[in-house]
């Protein structure tokens, strides 16, 4: 498929074996990252489900799509994160974000912008084998089992303008959560780009990810369906590109409605709040060949990977989409 990668996202919405069985494939299949979600409420532990499915594996890379620095203390994660460098050989990537369902579900808010990048800062200062001091009680702590630093690329799940600047600026890669449509893909690239000029960088130095809800049927209207749930979830948040104003009120109806402990599930309630029009505009869903044919113009703008969150039915297994978005990429070259 060029040089564009394939991704894919997995939530442990179903029991450990199961997530590893899908990593199997997707190694199998070619695809170069998987992706876990992380939020202790809703899903299975996302730590174990990523330990279990490494191992057998050889090449695929293993990350969270996305974790938070909240719930897990930054010595939980610089060890999880080392420890599973080490058990890899260096195949990971930490996905961060300021926190989302795993803190919305229990009342907390999400970090602020400064704050995600200190702790960004705290935790290379770990993986370098250095200490840092606990913001509680002011003692200096590091990972105590290094013998060298861990170099971990680090990427930040972005939607709205300012965090997509800051991932420009500080991060490795960046998870854009921003739809298919070129106007939101192309006003995300140009706000990264705007933080990696701050950094003295491009947008080459980056890897940049396109997160991407995924159903691929036959019947494009049961693949539009799957998809609602999480389209609702984009919406949510600020944008890098204006929306039409004649899809603003379905719009401003999801974001009064939205369901955190619902987060990804296909059967939520928001999900009968979003239109067609804007599931086309974020989401990759429809008839393989519709799919095929998004994937093409995606392919053109500057995004290093496409990563599919594949959505079914509750109870079926997403092997077919995994499978068939890996012959769909076969097919573009």
């Amino acid at each position: 498929m060029g040089n564009i990668s394939k991704g894919v996202g997995l939530f442990p919405t179903e029991p450990v074996g199961v997530i590893r069985e899908y990593v199997q494939l997707a190694e199998g299949l070619g695809y170069d990252n998987v992706w876990f979600g992380d939020s202790q409420n809703i899903w299975r532990e996302s730590g174990i489900a990523m330990g279990a499915a490494a191992v057998g594996t050889e090449r695929i890379v293993f990350g969270t799509g996305v974790t938070n620095a909240v719930t897990r203390h930054r010595s939980l994660l610089a060890s999880q994160w080392a420890t599973l460098a080490e058990f890899t050989g260096g195949r990971v990537a930490l996905g961060i974000g300021t926190g989302d369902s795993s803190l919305r579900t229990m009342g907390l808010k999400p970090l602020k912008l400064a704050e995600l990048e200190h702790a960004i800062d705290e935790l290379r200062t770990l993986f370098r084998g250095e200490s840092v001091k606990e913001a509680s009680s002011g003692a200096d702590f590091h990972l105590n089992y290094l013998t060298e630093p861990t170099p971990i690329p680090i990427y930040i799940a972005a939607s709205a303008p300012k965090i997509l600047e800051m991932s420009g600026r500080v991060a490795d890669g960046v998870i854009v959560l921003v739809g298919t449509a070129s106007q939101f893909i192309e006003g995300a690239l140009k706000q990264i780009e705007k933080g990696a000029k701050a950094s003295n960088r491009t947008l080459a130095d980056l890897r940049i990810v396109l997160w991407t809800p995924t159903a691929i049927q036959d019947d494009p209207k049961e693949a539009r369906d799957l998809v609602r749930a999480h389209v609702s979830r984009v919406v949510i948040r600020p944008l890098p590109a204006e929306i039409d104003p004649e899809l603003q009120g379905a719009v401003d109806r999801i974001r009064q409605n939205y369901d955190y402990y619902h987060h990804m599930d296909t059967e939520a309630d928001h999900a009968d709040l979003v239109p067609d029009a804007l599931v086309d505009l974020f989401a990759l869903a429809g008839t393989p060949d519709e799919c095929r044919e998004r994937v093409k113009q995606i392919q053109a703008m500057g995004v290093d990977q496409i990563s599919i969150v594949p959505f079914v039915r509750p109870g079926q297994s997403k092997t077919a989409t995994i499978t068939r978005f890996a012959e769909i990429c076969a097919s573009l070259g």
